[in-house]
């Protein structure tokens, strides 16, 4: 079973790589801007030699996405997930679901109460849909960002147990 690990500087040019192959969903990255977003990242863990990665924010991150900011304008206390990718050699290995298994344990332990992401739906992306919703996520708003040029839905999953 591939390992998840703390993503560290060594790693830093690989996921670049996969980030920006997949930039469409993501958004592209240079370098400068992924050490930025990785040193404010509340956690950041890769699967295996990067076949994965998910780089998630809690609300003081110093962080200028739209998305991110939406979140942080109606919520006091949250972790966002800004980017999670599988390489496609590695995809249908449950390795999303670990990734995620990961960050809501993380976030529980620092007394979280939801994890909160963005799934395009302008472009669509039918099979994020499908992922987010098998493991709770509900959508909380839509917005137009980029001069309208995408259209997003935006998702939360609660970690408090129901009663």
């Amino acid at each position: 079973m591939t390992d998840l690990v703390r993503v560290s500087a060594a790693d830093e040019a690989a996921l670049l790589a996969l980030n920006n192959d997949h930039a469409v969903e993501l958004s592209w990255l240079d370098a400068p801007r992924l050490r930025h977003l990785l040193g404010q990242a509340f956690h950041a863990r890769r699967a295996g030699e990067v076949a994965a990665f998910l780089i998630a924010f809690d609300q003081d991150a110093d962080y200028d996405s739209p998305n991110y900011l939406w979140f942080r304008a109606r919520y006091p206390a949250f972790v966002y997930v800004d980017r999670i990718v599988v390489a496609p050699a590695m995809r249908k290995r449950g390795l999303a679901n670990r990734l995620y298994d990961d960050l809501f344990r993380a976030a529980a332990a620092a007394g979280h109460e939801r994890v909160v992401c963005e799934v395009n739906s302008d472009p669509p992306n039918p099979a994020s849909d499908a992922f987010h919703a098998a493991l709770g996520f509900g959508e909380v708003g839509r917005a137009g960002i980029h001069g309208g040029a995408k259209t997003v839905r935006y998702l939360a999953r609660s970690l408090v147990p129901a009663r």
